[in-house]
């Protein structure tokens, strides 16, 4: 009865939202008296492999094919299946992101399993096994239970602490698994640009509209940079084409999870609340004083963001030097 945990990678290299999957995973597994495994899907380095074995997985299922360096939800779902029902697995973890929200539900009908979208803390199991998990956009928790026999669970980002161990290894085991072909054709792959990837950024600093214009996007840019941080945009500067789409955050774009997220010229409709209120600490510029997001954040300040922003970077960059 192991608990096997999805371990998502892309171009070789494990995910951030990985490591926190696995303590995650790890932990369940010491509440059920049970070991934690790792699936990985795809040309992975073997010492990274089993490097990951200080976050509390025993044994990493590992699929070396070709045909899984690019992700196709039907083909992983397959692979994964094969997988769980060889190693016995009555538990199964995935982070909820993208890949993740992608193959659970479909491993779920799969294998007959319950399953629990956005955990956001570990399960209940002195008495059954439920988990907690988010609704209404964040506003609620609801504690739901699986009684089928195989359950699967997936992890919201940043909403557990990732337990790194002082030494470990993790075995490594090749599995041969049957690979389809996939029905999906790339054309082409066009990668997001930018020094931290937005799913992935412990902070993010966003703008709306009260920028005025996709030329005043540097003061986003400089204070980003200066913080290490990821940049974000609401759905009508991304609507107006000001920033990529692929930088809205909101209920109709990502929704992120960062330590900190800053909101620039934003007034915080509730869609785009909706995006961002998993956020450990939410700061929020804006010049009118009664812009909802206020009652959101955990700091404000009001003022004109052509002013204050500047003034935020260079004090950043003073404390660390940059300036």
């Amino acid at each position: 009865m192991s608990v096997l945990i999805f371990i998502d990678q892309a171009d070789g290299h494990v995910k951030k939202a990985s490591y926190e999957v696995l303590s995650y995973g790890a932990k369940v597994a010491e509440q059920l008296g049970t070991t934690a495994e790792g699936v990985v899907l795809g040309a992975v380095a073997a010492d990274q492999l089993s490097a990951l074995g200080k976050y509390g997985v025993k044994k990493i299922h590992h699929v070396a094919n070709d045909t899984l360096n690019h992700f196709d939800t039907q083909v992983f779902t397959n692979v994964i299946a094969q997988v769980a029902q060889a190693a016995g697995s009555k538990v199964i973890i995935f982070s909820n992101n993208v890949d993740g929200k992608a193959i659970a539900p479909r491993l779920s009908a799969r294998l007959k399993a319950g399953l629990v979208p956005g955990a956001v803390g570990l399960p209940e199991t002195t008495n059954g096994f439920t988990v907690k998990k988010n609704v209404f956009s964040g506003k609620a928790f609801a504690n739901l239970t699986i009684n089928s026999d195989i359950k699967i669970i997936t992890l919201n980002p940043n909403s557990y602490q990732v337990i790194e161990g002082s030494s470990g290894s993790a075995e490594v085991a090749p599995f041969n698994a049957t690979v389809d072909a996939s029905k999906v054709k790339i054309k082409a792959v066009n990668k997001a640009s930018g020094e931290v990837p937005l799913s992935e950024a412990e902070v993010v600093v966003s703008g709306g509209r009260g920028l005025k214009g996709p030329d005043n996007w540097g003061l986003i840019e400089n204070l980003a940079h200066a913080l290490g941080a990821a940049t974000a945009c609401s759905r009508p500067v991304a609507d107006e084409h000001w920033r990529p789409h692929h930088e809205h955050v909101g209920q109709t774009g990502l929704t992120i999870a960062p330590n900190l997220y800053i909101a620039v010229g934003i007034s915080g409709a509730i869609q785009h609340l909706a995006g961002v209120n998993r956020s450990k600490v939410i700061v929020v510029i804006n010049k009118d004083p009664e812009a909802p997001f206020f009652k959101a954040a955990d700091y404000g300040i009001v003022g004109d963001a052509f002013d204050v922003v500047p003034k935020i970077t260079e004090a950043v960059k003073k404390l660390k030097g940059m300036a």
